[in-house]
């Protein structure tokens, strides 16, 4: 491996990020993956914005800095800003992070779709990843950031240390066995990708989230179908058929026009579940090792907050 002043570990979105905020801070870096960008979780990811993992005191000023940094993209970046609406099928008021945000109101009684009994729009970034992905990579491109394709896994973060200066953790459910941290486990989703049958740029979900949480993000030409929150992936195609039934069915009993749209493909991914995202600092033989994962389903809402927190933590 090359020598660099700081070494990334893991090119999906929370990676990437990282490392072009750090490469913008004047750090010369390199980022080490077995994956390109194409082929990561964050590559499977909806992707709508908002900030779900509320246990988390630390989520919601990480993802409104997120939101700070994408408003200004557009299309061309795989980012576009489009109303939505949430609902509930419990008596709740909406959360306070929402009422600053454009577009913010509750909803009428009679624009609660049925089997809810509160709801509320806003408008907030979604993101065609694959997009966003490559937009990321060409900022690390203009920066002269390398990217360097593991012939093997790491067997632990000091084969990393002995390279460079610092190293930044962001191998998201990798770190298990990286770190090791026993406390990151796997989250399988699945989510349907339908032709568009008519409906505008926006989205819908539930709230709060279960296991099989419901919700669509509709772009021009495609809207994705979500979703579930398995422990484990199913152990058949009838059951992964199965589960993406229930998800259409689900999201078609809110938008109608849903039902016959032509399914385009499915997309399934592990996400790196934790208790809480893991951004600290540790120092090791006089080499700085900063963790960034553990952002389960959230990463591209959580990735430019957390960057920046990186950045700070190395000084």
């Amino acid at each position: 491996m090359a020598s660099a002043d700081v070494v990334v570990i893991g090119s999906g979105v929370v990676g990437m990020t990282t490392a072009l905020s750090l490469a913008e801070a004047g750090c010369s870096v390199t980022v080490l993956t077995a994956h390109r960008p194409s082929e990561t979780t964050s590559a499977r990811a909806g992707a709508l914005w908002g900030p779900y993992l509320v246990s988390d005191d630390r989520v919601l000023r990480w993802s409104l800095l997120t939101l700070r940094e994408v408003g200004s993209l557009g299309a061309d970046a795989g980012v576009q800003f489009v109303g939505g609406y949430e609902a509930s099928r419990i008596e709740m008021s909406p959360p306070a992070w929402l009422h600053n945000l454009p577009g913010y109101a509750v909803l009428a009684p009679e624009r609660i779709p049925d089997g809810f009994v509160a709801g509320w729009t806003y408008s907030a970034p979604i993101f065609e990843m694959p997009v966003y992905l490559r937009y990321l990579q060409q900022r690390l491109n203009d920066l002269k950031v390398r990217t360097e394709m593991l012939t093997r896994p790491l067997r632990g973060i000091r084969e990393a240390m002995a390279e460079a200066d610092a190293v930044i953790n962001c191998a998201g459910l990798g770190a298990r066995r990286l770190v090791p941290d026993p406390e990151v486990t796997a989250s399988w989703g699945l989510l349907v990708q339908v032709e568009n049958p008519g409906i505008e740029p926006g989205f819908f979900s539930d709230y709060p989230e279960d296991a099989e949480p419901t919700y669509y993000i509709a772009h021009s030409d495609h809207v994705i179908l979500g979703g579930c929150l398995l422990d484990e992936e199913p152990d058949s195609r009838q059951a992964v058929a199965d589960m993406a039934a229930r998800i259409r069915a689900r999201c078609a009993a809110i938008e109608p026009r849903l039902e016959q749209a032509r399914t385009l493909h499915q997309q399934s991914a592990l996400r790196p579940v934790r208790s809480q995202v893991r951004l600290e600092r540790e120092v090791h033989d006089d080499t700085v090792v900063i963790h960034n994962y553990g952002h389960g389903g959230s990463g591209v809402t959580l990735s430019w907050g957390c960057a920046r927190d990186v950045t700070a933590l190395l000084g």
